[in-house]
């Protein structure tokens, strides 16, 4: 096997990967704010899948000319479920809010069966075929694409928390609650924004892998759980380790499906989690 197969392969993983953080940022988001698990976060992402792959099918639009529609709309959608639904949650036990998040999870899945049955779907665009030739590498035009615009967005959502008012809002909520309740900030607001920013992101990294991967109804449950191994490795609320964490998971499962099957991706994935839990459960870029 050359050099050049083997750094193809992980060139390719790490751009899909920069997709994966980009998911699973919006998960790690919600939590280290709102401090609820999100069990219906891959399946929120198949619906965005399908919203891209309809919008082609009918319109012939590129999924990256509707990036910023899906963002909004369900940045909108995040936010009336978390203040409609998952707000009244919030005190509840921990228990209580796994249910109600999986019955949401449910929900969709069964929902994009009976409406788009269970038939993989996909988008074949114009450029699906290109590639970029860099020295003695190829690498893929859609995947370069991917990355790009995921970076783009992940950089955004750090300005927004970084330099926007509200954005610094939601991180006093999340570093001390009961300060950001006695200074008056509206906390369920904050929370249902926070919860809108991190579904807006999964719709994003919805669209850009229609590109990538073909669309079923089953996805949402195996993307729910990447993004949990994603998160756990990077470190719960950590923006810069589920980032990390997405280029390793990335790039981990493009080496295993070269040098051993492509059937041996999640095992290694889930060998990588197991390897974090034992020797730093707090994640790769969390504290204690």
């Amino acid at each position: 096997m050359s050099f050049e197969t083997i750094a193809n392969v992980v060139i390719g993983g790490l751009l899909t990967g920069l997709v994966y953080g980009l998911m699973a940022l919006g998960l790690s988001v919600i939590y280290g704010v709102v401090r609820i698990v999100n069990f219906a976060h891959g399946e929120l992402m198949a619906v965005a899948m399908y919203v891209a792959v309809m919008a082609f099918a009918w319109v012939g639009v590129d999924p990256l000319w509707i990036l910023l529609p899906v963002a909004l709309a369900f940045f909108g959608l995040g936010y009336i479920l978390q203040r409609g639904l998952i707000n009244p949650f919030i005190d509840r036990p921990e228990h209580s809010q796994f249910m109600l998040l999986l019955a949401v999870a449910i929900i969709l899945v069964n929902l994009l069966l009976v409406v788009f049955g269970p038939d993989a779907r996909n988008v074949q665009v114009d450029y699906a075929l290109d590639s970029y030739e860099i020295g003695p590498l190829l690498v893929d035009k859609v995947r370069v694409i991917c990355a790009v615009v995921a970076l783009a967005a992940c950089a955004l959502l750090f300005a927004i928390f970084r330099f926007t008012s509200f954005g610094k809002a939601i991180r006093a909520c999340a570093d001390n609650l009961l300060g950001a309740q006695v200074v008056g900030l509206n906390v369920k607001h904050l929370y249902a924004l926070t919860f809108g920013l991190g579904t807006a992101c999964v719709g994003v990294a919805g669209c850009l892998l229609t590109l990538l991967v073909d669309v079923t109804p089953t996805l949402g449950p195996a993307y729910t759980l990447l993004a949990f191994i994603i998160v756990i490795i990077g470190g719960l609320g950590s923006m810069v380790g589920a980032l990390a964490g997405g280029v390793l998971i990335g790039v981990s499962e493009s080496v295993a499906g070269l040098l051993i099957t492509p059937s041996a991706k999640s095992m290694l994935s889930f060998a990588l989690l197991i390897l974090v839990l034992a020797f730093r459960p707090q994640g790769l870029f969390s504290g204690k």
